[in-house]
C-alpha cells in the first residue's frame, strides 16, 4: 500500500491544473528576475588576470575565444585537492553537451579552478569531460570573485560569501545538503574539511566590448541550483531530492 496520498485521475487532474497556475507564476517571476539581472550595471575590470589552459597561457580576454560573452563556473578544486569537489563535478557533468550550443550563440563557458593545470587535465580525463577548464593557480581571480579564502582568513572568520558576512562563513563549506556534507565532500577530494572549505562554488559572467572586459554578474550557493541539471530532474521525480539520509553525491565513476 502506497504511503503517499492516492486519488482518482479526476482528483489528480484538478490538483495538477491548480499547480500549473503556480508554475506559470514562477516562470513569469523567473523571466522578470532574468531581466533585472541583465540590467545590473557593468563593472570594468582593471586587473590583468592570467590563466593556464590546454592551449597555453591566457588572459581573461583570451577566454572569450572571439565571443562577446563569457560564463565562468568557479569549480571547487584547490591546489591541495586530489580530485574535484563531487558537487561541482555533478554540475560539470552537464557541460559537455551545452558548450558547443553556447559557443555558437556568442557565449563561451569555462570552468576555472585554483589547482595546477596538470591536476585539472588528469581529473578531466578521468571524468571524460571535454569542456574548457583553466587553472588560475597563483593568481587573485578566485579570491577577487569570492570563491577562495586563505587559511588565515578562514581562521579569522567573517569572510563574505553570497553577499553576506556571517561570523563563520569562511569555516563552513559553501554547498552542503546535510551536516555530513563537508566531511564526505572533503574525503572524496582527498583533503580535510578546512582545506576543502577554503574553496567555494559560484558562477560569474563577463562581457567584452572594444577590448574592455566588464564583470556583469556573479551567483553563489543556492543561486547555482538553476544550473544544476540533475537537481532540475530530481525536483520532478516522485520523491524529489530525497536527501534525508545525508550527502549522497559521488563522482559519476564512483557509484
Amino acid at each position: 500500500m502506497a504511503k503517499h496520498k492516492v486519488g482518482t485521475r479526476e482528483e489528480w487532474l484538478a490538483a495538477r491544473i491548480d499547480l500549473l497556475k503556480a508554475e506559470k507564476e514562477l516562470t513569469r517571476r523567473s523571466d522578470e528576475l532574468a531581466r533585472r539581472r541583465r540590467e545590473l550595471p557593468w563593472v570594468r575590470l582593471e586587473k590583468d588576470y592570467r590563466f593556464e589552459t590546454d592551449d597555453g597561457k591566457a588572459s581573461l580576454p583570451d577566454l572569450f575565444k572571439g565571443r562577446s560573452q563569457l560564463l565562468v563556473y568557479h569549480f571547487m578544486f584547490g591546489p591541495d585537492y586530489a580530485a574535484g569537489c563531487p558537487s561541482c563535478s555533478s554540475i560539470a557533468d552537464g557541460f559537455n553537451g551545452i558548450v558547443p550550443h553556447l559557443a555558437h550563440h556568442d557565449v563561451m563557458l569555462w570552468a576555472v579552478s585554483r589547482a595546477p593545470l596538470k591536476k585539472l587535465q588528469q581529473f578531466k580525463q578521468r571524468m571524460g569531460w571535454t569542456f574548457p577548464w583553466a587553472s588560475s593557480f597563483g593568481g587573485d581571480f578566485n579570491a577577487d570573485f569570492s570563491v577562495h579564502v586563505t587559511e588565515e582568513q578562514q581562521r579569522a572568520g567573517g569572510i563574505p560569501y553570497n553577499y553576506q558576512r556571517p561570523g563563520d562563513a569562511a569555516k563552513t563549506p559553501a554547498r552542503t545538503t546535510k551536516s555530513d556534507g563537508p566531511g564526505k565532500g572533503a574525503a572524496q577530494t582527498g583533503t580535510d574539511v578546512p582545506t576543502y572549505a577554503r574553496e567555494r562554488p559560484g558562477m560569474s559572467a563577463f562581457t567584452l566590448e572594444d577590448g574592455i572586459v566588464y564583470h556583469t554578474d556573479s551567483t553563489y550557493a543556492r543561486g547555482l541550483d538553476g544550473l544544476w541539471g540533475m537537481y532540475q530532474w530530481l525536483d520532478r521525480a516522485p520523491k524529489g531530492r530525497n536527501e534525508s539520509a545525508g550527502y549522497w553525491l559521488r563522482h559519476h565513476d564512483a557509484y
